[in-house]
């Protein structure tokens, strides 16, 4: 079953950065993946002047390129 937003697996390995499909991944690839896609996505917030927002103890936080992590 592909996911719905995803028409096949070659489109989504094609459209990125991709260099292996997430989906035949095994185990240890697919974490090191997922952690590199963090790291990207605090990266590109922190560019452009936006927080990373997530949600610690069912309270959301936003942490800054500074290091500063306030509750909202």
């Amino acid at each position: 079953m592909h996911h719905p937003l995803v028409e096949t697996d070659e489109m989504f390995i094609k459209k990125g950065k991709m260099t292996k499909n997430p989906f035949t991944m095994n185990k240890e690839e697919l974490s090191a993946w997922e952690t590199q896609a963090d790291l990207n996505i605090r990266e590109r917030l922190f560019a452009i002047g936006q927080p990373l927002v997530y949600k610690i103890n069912d309270h959301f936080v936003a942490e800054y390129a500074d290091g500063r992590v306030e509750e909202l």
